[in-house]
């Protein structure tokens, strides 16, 4: 008769726990991604082993969580496209990558990419179609499309996943509307447990864009929104944290009503065409764990930098912490008032 009892608990307990799933989730989030270039084709610069060895010193990080999210600089297409055309041709970058690569990302882990940039039109229409079917055939999440792939759902261990992505650019989510982008992520919010919202913002180039000043930011006479502003209209709608990405350097986290932000997490794996001196070979990885609400629990910061020549370049692990310094260093800074404090290990904990 016990026996039958406890079998019947057991029962019930599993039965629950696939009900109700998990109570604390873990989120990894890094900056931008751009895995190797194929154009032009009397320059390329291709990784070794193609690739292989990309995210293998930080592989075991971007697999640690529930959830792991990235920001796809560019395009991928085999060949073709119509490269995108700039008044000013020393400022005009076009990533475009081998679509056979879309695996590495795969193998790394990543669940979700954001598509809202400045180079998502790089190679015009032929780069968006060929990078939303190779992400699909993948089962790669990804957002900030319009009209294409304005937001993207996905469960996982019970709990249903929204994802939502923002960028100034055009064929992207808008964040300037800010009508829409709160219509959009309250909607999506009624179909998950979990908003996680991404946000390609603010200026960039350089060390010296590092600061979050609270006002609108620009770039070449483009409005490229004000990050600590349209980070808590999205968590006003209905986001449970908000990633950035944009300016090529780290920047400060904050938390908002329980909700996490990272204003912007750098350039993660840039295999060439982005620059990585100074802090922008910073690469960090936050770590974070929520409850089933998205409220935030606690976090991480772990460092990475990234090394190697041209067509080289890849992640590493950094042991001497300069990424927890710096974000450390910027949020004591820039965001005094945040409800946690970053240990010199880099871990997150709630005042």
């Amino acid at each position: 008769m016990k026996k039958s009892i406890v079998k019947k608990l057991l029962l019930l307990l599993f039965v629950t726990t696939i009900a109700w799933g998990k109570d604390t989730l873990t989120f990894v989030a890094v900056g931008d991604i751009m895995l190797g270039l194929n154009w032009p084709e009397d320059a390329q610069a291709l990784p070794p082993q193609d690739g292989a060895l990309t995210f293998e010193s930080v592989k075991e990080v971007l697999r640690s969580a529930d959830i792991t999210f990235g920001n796809l600089e560019g395009v991928f297409l085999d060949s073709g496209g119509v490269p995108k055309q700039c008044s000013n041709p020393r400022m005009c970058f076009n990533f475009r990558m081998p679509e056979r690569y879309v695996k590495h990302l795969v193998d790394a882990g990543f669940n979700l990419m954001s598509v809202a940039n400045n180079h998502t039109g790089d190679f015009g229409e032929p780069g968006r179609v060929a990078t939303v079917r190779v992400l699909r055939e993948a089962g790669l999440g990804f957002a900030g499309l319009l009209n294409t792939a304005e937001y993207y759902v996905y469960e996982k261990d019970g709990i249903r996943y929204g994802f939502v992505a923002f960028a100034p650019n055009r064929g992207t989510v808008n964040f300037h509307d800010v009508p829409k982008a709160r219509q959009l992520i309250s909607d999506v919010k009624a179909k998950s447990d979990i908003v996680i919202v991404s946000m390609h913002i603010g200026t960039e180039r350089g060390d010296n864009v590092s600061r979050i000043t609270r006002q609108t930011e620009m770039f070449l006479s483009e409005n490229r929104g004000n990050p600590y502003e349209f980070a808590r209209v999205a968590i006003d709608a209905g986001a449970d944290m908000v990633f950035g990405h944009g300016p090529h350097v780290a920047r400060a986290i904050d938390l908002y009503k329980g909700k996490f932000i990272a204003y912007s997490l750098g350039n993660f794996a840039t295999n060439a065409g982005i620059s990585i001196t100074g802090k922008q070979g910073y690469a960090p990885i936050v770590r974070i764990r929520t409850d089933r609400q998205g409220n935030f629990i606690d976090g991480e910061i772990i460092s990475a930098i990234q090394r190697g020549n041209r067509g080289e370049r890849r992640p590493f692990l950094d042991p001497t912490g300069v990424c927890i310094r710096e974000i450390k260093m910027l949020t004591e800074l820039d965001i005094p008032e945040a409800g946690f404090v970053i240990g010199n290990d880099g871990k997150i904990t709630l005042k």
